[in-house]
């Protein structure tokens, strides 16, 4: 997936006319709103996805050591999430001036941009199945929901991942346009092609699979919940309706466009406006789908409780408590409770 491919859009695309003579489209203005827009967008996901994630990752590390499928899920999807965004800062230089990082990282930032992309995507899948098993089979789930199978399972996934994104890695080259150098995937004579198998590729499984297997296994999860009791209940279904939303309505506008621009690469229809209007819908659709990776730290893990203790401590630790808890409402609840919890804390203040 390359995140400038829009932004770095030839400055003159043709269209047929009159006599079949070349109507010049001019794609300046595009340049210059992704040259405005994205390079900060890049470096605010950068900062906010590090922290996050960073903060994930010392969590469940430091803290809850794994114990079960569910953490290991986390962990490699905070990992994905890393790799998804360290990268940015590269493609922010990109979008605001042009590539200078040579053939070589142009390949390699290409496909690893690309590897946590099909990861992170594929391990909010897997979660999803992990919880459907915690509560509708929860006999089966005993068994099968152990560190050891979801290691399994997370190799198997970065396997598939690297296997999605070789290709990128294989036809991104360096485009010079007008003096202007960019890293863009080079198809060759095999450009419409590999250009559908690519936009295919990220719709299949980028979302259209994903959001099937989270659609049906939280089904069937709140199927369970409706029947049960519990005053959490209400909380839980509706953190069940917010995975979703939040994945859908982060994933589905960017493969909308994508298709779109399909489409247009196929000439089912052929405008300079329409041309246009799908490079500006790019940069935002990729500017919403890029946020998400921010945004599941917060989804999947600070929402619950143990994480949030961790976080009071290390807060705590670090002096920033009197600073973020009078702010923050999850820090700030009870946290002289998870203070007096910490043994740590307690023999530093004896």
């Amino acid at each position: 997936m390359n995140w400038t491919e829009a932004a770095s859009t030839s400055d003159m695309a043709y269209n047929d006319n009159y006599d079949s003579f070349p109507t010049p489209c001019s794609k300046e203005g595009i340049k210059n709103f992704g040259k405005q827009f994205l390079p900060s967008l890049y470096l605010l996901v950068f900062m906010f996805g590090l922290l996050g994630n960073s903060l994930v990752i010392w969590v469940l590390v430091q803290k809850e050591r794994l114990k079960n499928m569910t953490d290991v899920y986390l962990l490699n999807l905070a990992i994905s999430d890393l790799m998804f965004g360290f990268f940015l800062p590269f493609w922010a230089y990109d979008a605001a001036d042009q590539w200078v990082f040579g053939k070589g990282l142009c390949k390699i930032i290409s496909g690893a941009s690309l590897v946590g992309f099909y990861s992170g995507i594929l391990f909010i899948m897997l979660m999803s199945i992990d919880r459907y098993l915690a509560i509708v089979h929860v006999v089966f789930a005993m068994k099968a929901r152990t560190v050891t199978y979801g290691t399994i399972t997370s190799i198997v996934v970065w396997a598939l991942a690297v296997l999605a994104s070789t290709p990128e890695m294989v036809f991104n080259e360096l485009q010079i346009d007008q003096n202007h150098i960019t890293c863009q995937p080079n198809y060759s004579s095999y450009s419409k092609t590999w250009k559908l198998i690519h936009s295919l590729e990220i719709s299949i499984l980028g979302l259209l699979i994903p959001f099937a297997v989270m659609v049906f296994s939280y089904s069937m999860i709140i199927k369970v919940l409706l029947r049960c009791k519990n005053e959490k209940r209400k909380k839980a279904i509706r953190l069940i309706f917010t995975v979703i939303v939040v994945f859908f309505i982060s994933w589905a506008p960017y493969n909308i466009v994508l298709f779109l621009q399909l489409l247009y690469e196929l000439d089912i229809f052929n405008s300079c406006t329409i041309s246009k209007e799908l490079d500006y819908s790019m940069q935002l659709t990729e500017a919403i789908a890029l946020i998400h990776c921010c945004l599941n730290p917060i989804i999947y893990v600070l929402l619950g409780e143990k994480f949030r203790k961790h976080l009071r401590v290390l807060f705590y630790k670090c002096g920033l408590c009197a600073i973020f808890c009078n702010h923050c409402g999850f820090l700030h609840q009870s946290v002289s409770d998870s203070i007096s919890s910490s043994p740590s804390v307690n023999q530093r203040a004896s």
